[in-house]
């Protein structure tokens, strides 16, 4: 299979002003095609920096994807930068220039001088017809590799990784296998327990088996290699019946599953309906559960610290306000050390009352805190 590297342009994406979705987006095509993934970078608007991290990357890789820096300003350095890499000089394409322009009057507007910048490309490179943006992409073939240059805006990347860098990367470089990945999501473990429940299957080769700790929540990536999808799922079904059979109840769900999801599942089929009441988790435990209109009643948010005993009583007193089947409360005691859940679930069946404390970063707290109260409901 061949191998790539992503390499995403942007000062302001370097300096965090701005989120790369981009690397994100290209990494699950590339992975669903059969495509390894070495490395992902992000450089900022600097030529000879871009030219470099190109070469770098194709010393260990066979396709080398940027984003970024296509546009028609002097810190648009990316077509002179892929020039750089691969010894060539840039050249003008009166087509590029062509397509611009009929870009621009569609939009009812005029190019800039500066838009003629976009229409110079490295010389040799195959040009991509960009329908959706002002800016043409290009391909580099050199030395056996494929260096792939998309607009960094998302719409664009997205609408060309299909139509144009896909057909190209499967004729080019023959591709046939994907890959193909499953996570499955637990709650109410922690990770050294799932560690030491499953870490066999955490050296083999393919599948291969990863883990993933969220704050309250650990994932069990599957990913197999394979020629079709129906050869990557039975790979992969074996290894996740036996990962459940290690794991039991500890497992919820998998893929695009939520903790939130699924708990509201198991109070719909009881036929219960649900209120909350939070302290300390700012909102997000009402959010996470808004939008069951019918099942869930609402959430009120206290700005106080409740005890155990107070939250009780207060959750209580909502559950009959409201008439809910099911009530939930949990309340965060910050602390300097270590901070304090309390839990407290009142349904048809009776009340149950639980305390936990969080040792890790102080600002995963709150979500910690959340999915312990989704467990709890999950479990119900």
């Amino acid at each position: 299979m061949p191998s790539a590297e992503i390499i995403t342009i942007g000062t302001e994406l370097l300096l965090g002003e701005i989120h790369d979705t981009n690397a994100t987006h290209i990494a699950r095509v590339l992975r669903d095609v059969g495509i390894d993934l070495f490395r992902k970078t992000t450089i900022g608007d600097n030529t000879r920096r871009i030219a470099q991290t190109i070469q770098e990357a194709m010393q260990r890789a066979d396709i080398i994807i940027t984003t970024g820096g296509l546009g028609p300003t002097v810190d648009d350095p990316t077509r002179e930068a892929v020039a750089l890499a691969v010894g060539v000089e840039t050249e003008f394409r009166p087509e590029l220039w062509e397509q611009i322009q009929n870009r621009f009057q569609r939009f009812g507007r005029i190019p800039t001088e500066n838009n003629k910048r976009q229409a110079f490309i490295p010389k040799g490179s195959i040009p991509i017809e960009n329908p959706v943006g002002t800016a043409p992409c290009f391909i580099v073939e050199a030395g056996g590799h494929a260096i792939l240059s998309l607009p960094g805006v998302p719409r664009e990347m997205e609408f060309l990784m299909k139509h144009a860098v896909l057909p190209y990367l499967r004729q080019r470089f023959d591709l046939h296998g994907i890959i193909k990945a499953r996570v499955l999501h637990t709650g109410g473990v922690g990770e050294s327990q799932v560690d030491d429940l499953i870490g066999d299957l955490e050296t083999l080769s393919n599948p291969t088996v990863g883990l993933l700790a969220h704050a309250g929540q650990v994932d069990i990536r599957i990913t197999a290699k394979a020629e079709s999808e129906v050869e990557a799922d039975a790979m992969i079904r074996p290894l996740e019946e036996d990962i459940c059979r290690r794991l039991g109840a500890w497992i919820y769900g998998a893929d695009e599953e939520t903790l939130a999801s699924v708990a509201l599942s198991g109070l719909r089929k009881h036929g219960w309906r649900l209120a909350v009441v939070e302290a300390g988790l700012g909102g997000d435990l009402t959010a996470r559960l808004a939008g069951e209109a019918g099942l869930f009643l609402g959430g009120e948010v206290l700005v106080t610290q409740p005890g155990p005993a107070e939250l009780l009583a207060i959750t209580t007193a909502y559950r009959q306000q409201h008439g809910a089947e099911v009530a939930l409360g949990v309340a965060l005691k910050p602390g300097s050390e270590k901070q304090d859940v309390y839990l407290v679930s009142i349904t048809p069946l009776g009340v149950q009352q639980l305390s936990q404390s969080y040792g890790g970063p102080p600002g995963n707290a709150p979500s910690w805190a959340v999915n312990q109260g989704l467990n709890v409901l999950r479990n119900l």
